[in-house]
């Protein structure tokens, strides 16, 4: 049947940024799509957690700083291992924006913003690729992308860098991993309110089975707003 091909009962998900907005929503479409999930945030975790667990599905919380991705990233694939024996999906949500003219934007700035946004998708997806080519069983990867990975707007530069780097960087991982049974696609959400259920249809699909002929794609979830 239809349906069951987007169960994904027995797989076990790694989402960062998931204390709350878009990424607890996605945490929580994957439990209620039958997941078990590793939420990694800086932020209290509780209430994704609980929320979790009343699904009747496992939950931990990894506190880790992003901003460290190349030292945190094996540490937190090797503690959900650990806690839930396997990775089968990764949702790359932890972002921040800073806002600047391009003239006035800071290093500091920047460099804080392509480390969460761009340099931790990449060194934690790399960790967790690791671990699916071990486990031989493939994988699903979503990386968070934008509306800037298709326009440019203004006053974020940094953003709008990282962004258009999620963008190649997920159509790369696509090239390089298919051979693995590794699909890696990326969500570029439109204008909404953080705390919105709008995106667990897409992260669900994106992570179970229906959508293993995908891979290497930005799918724009906006409300038609690339559309004018």
């Amino acid at each position: 049947m239809i349906l069951d091909q987007f169960k994904l009962d027995g797989k076990v998900a790694i989402v960062t940024g998931a204390g709350r907005g878009i990424g607890q929503a996605y945490a929580i479409g994957l439990a209620e799509a039958g997941a078990d999930v590793a939420i990694v945030d800086v932020i209290p975790m509780d209430e994704t957690i609980a929320a979790i667990q009343k699904l009747g599905r496992k939950a931990i919380g990894i506190k880790a700083d992003l901003s460290k991705g190349e030292k945190e990233a094996p540490k937190i694939v090797a503690k959900v291992v650990k806690a839930l024996k396997k990775v089968d999906i990764l949702v790359n949500n932890a972002g921040i924006i800073r806002r600047e003219p391009f003239t006035e934007h800071s290093a500091k700035n920047w460099n804080d913003v392509i480390s969460i946004n761009l340099s931790t998708p990449f060194f934690l997806s790399q960790a967790v690729v690791r671990q699916m080519i071990k486990q031989g069983k493939g994988g699903k990867i979503i990386n968070i992308a934008s509306m800037l990975s298709f326009q440019g707007g203004i006053l974020v530069p940094g953003y709008a860098a990282s962004k258009g780097g999620i963008k190649s960087l997920t159509m790369l991982m696509a090239n390089e991993l298919s051979k693995d049974g590794i699909c890696v696609n990326a969500i570029a959400p439109g204008y909404i309110a953080t705390a919105t259920d709008d995106l667990k249809g897409i992260c669900v699909f994106l992570a179970a089975p229906a959508s293993d002929y995908m891979t290497g794609y930005t799918y724009a979830c906006d409300g038609g707003w690339l559309a004018r």
